[in-house]
């Protein structure tokens, strides 16, 4: 897959660019923290970032479909900078909280959706490739491990970008952790946005055509939902992990503990690229779900901390294979002008259900102890799979057979795959 003619010259400047996703919430509640005092007041204008991102990336995508990637990565990187400026200017002169509000709100909505528009790269590059292959098959198989990459460089983004912006903000100024997040995302925005050889092909509006957004298929909603309470997990998991190791006199081990779940994570990415699946998606996105919804059942009656790394491992082997199968999944629900912005959707609602499940464990803490916490990613995660079980028909990709999910090189090869039920 890496061997794919002009991946590099995308993936280098993206892994620049992903870094200040991870960074952004931390950054602006460490800012905040220090100079209003406040746990509360920190964690408000966080959530409004990632509620702005939540529901303004998918336009962002949309837009990106229609008229190009660099054309909208440009002035979001612009905008990002000078919002994430104006946040920290306002929050060292200690004005009003509303005005805070007003610039995380932008801040959020700017982010560039970058790993989105890089799983919309390896389609693009992939799809061609397969159209000119004697077995195309073999590019769907590249495109399964291209999401399981794409995955676990999520995951790594996660681990390294808190951690950095944590490092600068305490070992600089708290201010110095936004000012990296925001660099970066220039940096790195624009150096993606130049390499226009291998972004996907434009899909402007035509005229009369009758404009349809990704969300409209029932099946790209489902997967949204499902993954809003994957969100949820790794909102209530950040708060509920660090209340339980300060409830029992070891506050230090939280990044052992939260490492764990991620490493996890990221062990059960590699090796989910690795196979060369024959079971359709929609089975694997309800088996490993279930999964995941069994590790999170068990985190509320965790007694001590080995036994909560031990079920948080069972959680993260969960994770990627769930988002990698989601990935794959909706690809094949919506047409060529629409998967940046399907993306984006997914990408959204984790982020939201982030929100939500930091914010829902925070109050279950303070009212009911920390694991109670741990209640959050079990009710967020049964709702997601009790969804996806009900609904799961509506995974199926349009004028496909039921039995069989294609992907890009599926459906190209639709005659020698389909009987081999390759998902």
């Amino acid at each position: 897959m890496l061997r794919t003619p002009g991946a590099w010259t995308f993936l280098a400047p993206a892994l620049a660019a992903r870094l200040p996703y991870a960074m952004l919430s931390l950054g602006i509640v460490l800012l905040v923290l220090d100079t209003h005092g406040s746990y509360g007041t920190a964690g408000s204008v966080a959530a409004v970032s990632a509620v702005a991102q939540a529901f303004i990336g998918p336009q962002t995508g949309r837009l990106a479909d229609r008229y190009g990637q660099a054309a909208v990565l440009v002035p979001s990187v612009i905008v990002h900078a000078v919002s994430v400026g104006t946040l920290i200017a306002l929050a060292l002169g200690h004005a009003p909280v509303w005005t805070l509000f007003l610039a995380a709100a932008p801040a959020g909505a700017s982010v560039p959706q970058v790993g989105a528009m890089v799983r919309a790269r390896w389609v693009a590059k992939l799809s061609a490739e397969g159209a000119g292959q004697s077995a195309p098959g073999l590019s769907a198989a590249k495109l399964n491990t291209a999401f399981a990459f794409e995955s676990v460089t999520d995951e790594f983004t996660f681990v390294i970008g808190p951690v950095l912006a944590g490092a600068i903000a305490t070992s600089v100024t708290p201010a110095a952790g936004l000012i990296a997040e925001a660099a970066l995302t220039v940096v790195g925005g624009l150096a993606f946005a130049a390499q226009r050889r291998t972004a996907p092909a434009r899909h402007p509006h035509q005229p009369g055509a009758r404009r349809v957004s990704a969300l409209s298929s029932p099946g790209v909603r489902l997967l949204a939902g499902a993954f809003l309470g994957v969100g949820t997990v790794f909102g209530a998991m950040q708060v509920s992990v660090t209340a339980f190791t300060e409830s029992v006199g070891q506050p230090g081990a939280n990044g052992t503990v939260y490492g764990i779940f991620a490493g996890g994570s990221m062990l059960a990415g590699v090796l989910y690229g690795m196979v060369a699946w024959r079971r359709a998606a929609r089975h694997r996105m309800l088996a490993s779900y279930a999964l995941l919804v069994l590790g999170c059942s068990t985190l509320w009656a965790m007694p001590n901390l080995v036994a909560l790394s031990v079920a948080g491992l069972v959680c993260g082997l969960a994770i990627a294979p769930t988002l990698i199968t989601g990935y794959t999944l909706v690809e094949t629900l919506v047409a060529d002008g629409a998967k940046t912005e399907a993306f984006t959707w997914l990408t959204g609602a984790i982020g939201l259900g982030l929100a939500v499940g930091s914010t829902a464990a925070g109050r279950l803490i303070d009212g009911h102890g920390p694991s109670a916490g741990f209640l959050v990613p079990m009710a967020g995660a049964g709702l997601g799979l009790v969804a996806l079980v009900s609904l799961r028909h509506l995974l199926v990709a349009p004028g496909a057979p039921s039995t069989v999910v294609a992907s890009v090189g599926e459906r190209s090869a639709a005659p020698q795959l389909v009987g081999a039920a390759k998902g």
